[in-house]
C-alpha cells in the first residue's frame, strides 16, 4: 500500500514549514508521509522554530532546508502552502495533486528582544497547530472512510 505524500511549501522553509510538516507529521502518524520544502530556501531551519516545537513535544531537529524542485519527480498526493509568496511560485506537480494555501505569519520576520520574538514564534506555532491538527483529524477520518467502503465492498 503506497502512503499518501504531502508537501507543504513557503518560501525559505526554515520555520513556518518545518513547523507545519511537524505538527501534521504527528497527527497522521503513519498513515502518509509529511515533507516541507521552499521556493528560495534559506539552508537552515530558525532555532526559535525547533524550541518551540519541544516545548509541545515534537522534535524538528533533523529536518532540513530543501528547495521545493526536489519533490517534482516524487509523487505528491497534497501540495500546501502557507505563505503567499510559496503560493504564487508553486508549481505544477504530475498528478495534479490536491492544492490547499493557509498562509502564516513569517516568525522569522519578527523584531525585538528574544523573548518578543519568540513570543512571535509561539504565536505562529499554536495557529499552525489548530489548523493542522483539524486538517490532520479530517484526512485521517477519510483514509478510515475509504478503507472501510474498500473493505466491505471486496
Amino acid at each position: 500500500m503506497s502512503f499518501p505524500h504531502i508537501l507543504i511549501l513557503c518560501t525559505g522553509n526554515s520555520c513556518r514549514s518545518h513547523m507545519a510538516q511537524g505538527i501534521l507529521q504527528n497527527a497522521l502518524g503513519a498513515s502518509a508521509r509529511v515533507s516541507s520544502a521552499g521556493s528560495n530556501p534559506s539552508g537552515y531551519v530558525h532555532s526559535m522554530a525547533s524550541e518551540v516545537m519541544r516545548e509541545i513535544g515534537i522534535d524538528i531537529s533533523s529536518h532540513t532546508s530543501e528547495h521545493m524542485d526536489t519533490y517534482l519527480n516524487q509523487e505528491v498526493s497534497v501540495v500546501i502552502t502557507i505563505c503567499d509568496d510559496a503560493d504564487q511560485a508553486c508549481p505544477t506537480f504530475p498528478g495534479n495533486p490536491a492544492r490547499y494555501h493557509w498562509p502564516f505569519q513569517d516568525p522569522a520576520k519578527a523584531v525585538g528582544s528574544d523573548e518578543e520574538i519568540i513570543s512571535v514564534f509561539r504565536r505562529v506555532r499554536d495557529q499552525i497547530r489548530l489548523i493542522f491538527d483539524m486538517y490532520g483529524a479530517g484526512f485521517v477520518d477519510g483514509l478510515t472512510s475509504q478503507a472501510a467502503s474498500v473493505a466491505s465492498s471486496g
